[in-house]
């Protein structure tokens, strides 16, 4: 018999609650009127736990459910359905959790731990005619992109020919004018290991790089950036320890004390080849974008945190007295030189994450951003993301539209109006939970206007819990 969820875990509860269902719905009504241009998918992942775990849970640990939403002509389907991954289905048939949050070995049945499955709870992104589900522990999961069924010839496993070597990052970069997908995967060599692995595959589907990095100590590095010439490596002192995790102790936990360490390592080049420079402690989930400027200099706007949040100190302690909030900074870097500069600018003051931009632009100067305002680590009961930002980061105006004193905004998605539009013309999709009502609503904004508010919701009946990313992919299937 399943057990019930803890009663005293906020990220199992209110909006991050999990769904016990899969549904298809049709025929959503809208509210507004859909742009005619507006056609193709929107996919969403997140954690949605199956059954309870064993031992602490963390917001990152569950089960990975896609969310689908097919516009076509003006009418708008919706559709979840859980990734069918190993460890779901071993689960699924024992009817009970069997495992701890990150496949923690104290607390996970042998069974599971011999599957080594991912949990595919992250991303999900359409590469090479693929639908790929991401998290940063193994390799991607290959979806249907009608059904949301695993599919391919490896159980729904995509390792390229099994030339794929080692774990796959949740958040691969996609270069517009080649094709290639650059990726890395932490813990390359074993869980809790510090070395980083740096791959390649074209968009037909050949890895043409795979080496490793030796890192300064095992991290968690959730994001990186790539620009024209440079494949950046942030090592933040967001740290893992397999002694911890067997002690009881905290697998992830922070210890400032170890520093920030960046590695620079050039795309024509190997990891022999890396510059490092040593910044001051500090963490980032996610940057917006990553260019260089015609001088040289490599430029990364990042949400940064002073002390990364949602973690604790090595002892279970917490790591600040005030919850950690990040912010948009711009981080400048001159490796032209001996001494390695770097410079950071603060381009706004106000909290928010998951930041976004029209990435036709990825890996080029660019002008428009957007990204949800609020603190993602605060405490459940408060308003976290209830706010979506534009920044035109050219004029340094930004505009901003807020939802209601409770509601939460997903991460916001832009689709260009055509393939061949201006920057930033096109629409911004985003999931807002409406809290009162217990339901969500897919909300599509006018991409440069985003204080007038939504021009079109779609609403749903129920709810959409608290994800992580998502993509769009045009067109009909």
């Amino acid at each position: 018999m399943s057990k019930p969820f803890p009663a005293d875990e906020p990220f199992l509860h209110g909006y991050y609650a999990p769904l016990h269902m899969e549904c298809d719905a049709p025929n959503l009504p809208v509210t507004g009127a859909l742009p005619k241009e507006l056609n193709g998918w929107l996919y969403r992942n997140g954690p949605n736990p199956q059954f309870a775990p064993r031992g602490p849970y963390h917001w990152f640990g569950g089960d990975g459910m896609i969310h689908a939403f097919h516009i076509e002509n003006g009418n708008v389907s919706y559709k979840n359905r859980w990734v069918r991954t190993p460890k779901w289905e071993i689960e699924n048939k024992e009817g009970e959790g069997l495992s701890g949050t990150f496949g923690n070995p104290r607390y996970t049945d042998p069974r599971v731990m011999a599957l080594n499955s991912t949990i595919a709870n992250t991303n999900i992104v359409w590469h090479g005619g693929k639908l790929l589900a991401l998290e940063e522990a193994h390799a991607p999961f290959m979806l249907d992109p009608a059904s949301l069924m695993p599919c391919g010839p490896d159980g729904g496993y995509e390792t390229w020919g099994n030339k794929l070597c080692g774990p796959f990052t949740a958040h691969p970069k996609l270069d517009p004018e080649t094709g290639e997908m650059v990726f890395f995967g932490y813990s390359a060599k074993g869980r809790f290991t510090k070395e980083v692995s740096v791959q390649t595959v074209t968009e037909d589907g050949r890895i043409t790089r795979a080496e490793s990095l030796d890192g300064p100590y095992p991290s968690m590095i959730h994001d990186f950036a790539v620009t024209r010439n440079w494949i950046v490596l942030p090592i933040f002192p967001l740290t893992s320890s397999m002694e911890r995790a067997m002690g009881g102790k905290p697998p992830f936990a922070w210890e400032p004390d170890k520093g920030t360490h960046i590695a620079f390592i050039p795309r024509n080049g190997t990891v022999a080849d890396a510059k490092w420079v040593s910044a001051p402690a500090s963490y980032v989930f996610h940057p917006m974008n990553h260019f260089e400027t015609q001088d040289g200099r490599i430029v990364i706007d990042v949400m940064k945190y002073d002390i990364a949040p949602l973690f604790p100190l090595p002892d279970g302690s917490p790591s600040s007295a005030e919850i950690p909030a990040a912010r948009l900074f711009r981080w400048t870097f001159d490796l032209s030189g001996k001494a390695n500069t770097f410079k950071e600018e603060q381009l706004d003051d106000r909290p928010g994450e998951f930041p976004r931009f029209d990435e036709r632009f990825c890996m080029r100067d660019y002008r428009h951003g957007w990204m949800v305002s609020g603190n993602v680590a605060a405490a459940a009961d408060s308003p976290r993301l209830g706010g979506l930002v534009h920044y035109d980061l050219t004029s340094g105006r930004s505009a901003a539209w807020t939802a209601g004193p409770r509601d939460q905004f997903g991460e916001p998605v832009f689709v260009p109006r055509a393939a061949d539009a201006a920057e930033g013309d096109g629409w911004v999709l985003s999931v807002i939970y409406r809290a009162e009502e217990g339901r969500s609503d897919l909300a599509v904004f006018a991409a440069t206007d985003i204080a007038r508010g939504p021009i079109a919701l779609a609403h749903l009946s129920s709810r959409v819990p608290a994800g992580f990313h998502g993509n769009w992919r045009p067109g009909t299937l």
